[in-house]
């Protein structure tokens, strides 16, 4: 990698900065996507013990079945908010790779046109004109 080709790369990103701002596209909010992130996880543990204690609460021996259908309930209620704590934890960190993936998929498609121009205009100057 010579000196023309960390210029002509430093030009690339400046290059893509400039346009970027100029679509004034809104900043991701990172820290927002990184404390949901969090709260997913936390509400996928915090629902599984709420799960379980909800099925130990069901299982007590009583003959009270109110008991145990609060039981059943509460249970119900721990799988319903893990589901929700997985969704969140899943739809944040699979934001967060496709964030990465996009940025690193638009890097080498404009390094491979970079590679594509810099052969045309090769060609281009090897080959005798026609005529």
């Amino acid at each position: 990698m010579g000196a023309d080709d960390v210029s002509d790369e430093g030009n690339r990103v400046e290059r893509f900065k400039s346009e970027v701002a100029g679509m004034k596209l809104r900043d991701p909010a990172l820290k927002r996507d990184r404390a949901l992130l969090v709260f997913g996880a936390v509400l996928l543990g915090v629902g599984v013990a709420v799960a379980i204690y909800g099925y130990a609460l069901s299982h007590q021996a009583t003959d009270d079945q109110r008991q145990q259908l609060d039981g059943i309930t509460i249970g119900l209620v721990g799988v319903a908010v893990t589901v929700v704590g997985g969704a969140l934890f899943l739809r944040y960190s699979i934001a967060q790779f496709l964030r990465f993936w996009l940025a690193r998929l638009t890097y080498e498609q404009g390094a491979q046109t970079d590679r594509i121009v810099d052969a045309i205009g090769s060609r281009s100057t090897q080959d005798p004109p026609a005529g």
